[in-house]
């Protein structure tokens, strides 16, 4: 291994029986191996890693609340393996610091790019199932995903409509509001589509299988940019 994913290595207390496997998973496409004239990299561990990843989430889900329905389950799980909490974990081991990329990727500010330390964790995590197998994987996976998991499933981050009502409010002391655009699908089985409002202009559509969870799908496209949002109002 280099120095550095040495470094990387040591001060996340992670060890490799094959250290290969931790350096192509810090090896971004773009990085170019002048030594063994190759372009190994990172994204068939990330292929491995999301699907070790989504197994360990979903297991533990199903442990941890028995009474929540296989809906309820696929939400917030879905909510729990994404690039927001792939980021948080890849901060947490400052990832970005120590990947491999190309000139042009670096230059362009590839070790910020979320999408890029979203795809190292999991191909981080699927290096480390290939190494020292599923225990290995879970427990690092619990390690830095239990909070978020939790927080999650308590509703932490799923009450988008209070979140944005509290941006909105403090910016301009009004309110944003919500109106049914469309219905449809059979009695039994409905859809809606949602609009949320600020000054009848509106800014984003929802859908879901009732109207609360359309609205709550609308607030969240519009928080997805914070930044976006406060230039509106």
């Amino acid at each position: 291994m280099t120095s550095k994913i040495t470094e990387f290595a040591a001060k996340n207390k992670i060890h490799f029986n094959n250290e290969a496997l931790l350096t192509l998973a810090l090896t971004h496409p773009s990085y170019y191996d002048k030594d063994k004239q190759s372009f190994n990299n990172n994204q068939r561990l990330e292929f491995l890693g999301d699907a070790v990843l989504n197994l360990i989430i979903a297991e533990r889900l199903f442990e941890r609340f028995p009474r929540k329905a296989e809906g309820e389950l696929t939400k917030i799980r879905a909510k729990i393996v994404c690039e927001k909490a792939l980021m948080q974990v890849a901060v947490r081991i400052n990832i970005g610091k120590y990947l491999l990329l190309g000139k042009g990727e670096e230059m362009s500010g590839g070790r910020t790019r979320k999408s890029i330390l979203a795809d190292a964790v999991e191909a981080l995590i699927g290096a480390i199932y290939l190494d020292k197998g599923y225990q290995a994987a879970k427990e690092f996976v619990m390690a830095y995903f239990k909070p978020i998991m939790e927080n999650t499933a308590n509703g932490v981050y799923y009450d988008y409509k209070s979140r944005l009502q509290e941006i909105v409010q403090a910016k301009t002391q009004k309110s944003v509001t919500y109106a049914i655009i469309e219905e449809s699908g059979p009695a039994h089985a409905k859809v809606f589509t949602v609009g949320v409002y600020y000054h009848d202009v509106l800014l984003a559509k929802g859908t879901g299988k009732s109207k609360k969870e359309a609205e709550q799908n609308a607030a969240e496209k519009i928080l997805q940019d914070e930044i976006s949002l406060l230039r509106l109002l």
